[in-house]
């Protein structure tokens, strides 16, 4: 995420990433949470971890986790059980529980 793509974001959004700090401007996604235009959940940093006064930690509209979001247990069999059951509603002609519309893209992680 550029600068350029978090400018682009509507006001108020919230960029949330659980995925790799580094896929974040974290000077530019910085200066959009102080502004209070963008809202953040961070799971992961660059750096990892923050540094003590960054102000990302302080800031009310910023929620950064000590990277939980990878597996700590039964997770990924959930997961997995959870993908097998809607291929075989799917299969069968039944309606999927977990479906996502193309209206909640927008929205949506």
């Amino acid at each position: 995420m550029s600068a350029e793509l978090l400018a682009a974001m509507p006001d108020g959004g919230v960029l949330i990433n659980t995925a790799r700090g580094g896929l974040v401007d974290h000077v530019a996604l910085e200066r959009e949470c102080v502004a209070g235009r963008l809202d953040a959940i961070l799971d992961v940093t660059d750096p990892e971890p923050l540094p003590p006064d960054s102000p990302m930690l302080r800031l009310p509209n910023v929620f950064v986790t000590p990277h939980l979001a990878g597996a700590m247990g039964n997770e990924t069999t959930r997961l997995g059980d959870a993908a097998v059951t809607e291929l075989e509603r799917l299969s069968t002609g039944c309606p999927l529980l977990h479906a996502i519309h193309r209206d909640d893209l927008n929205r949506i992680a």
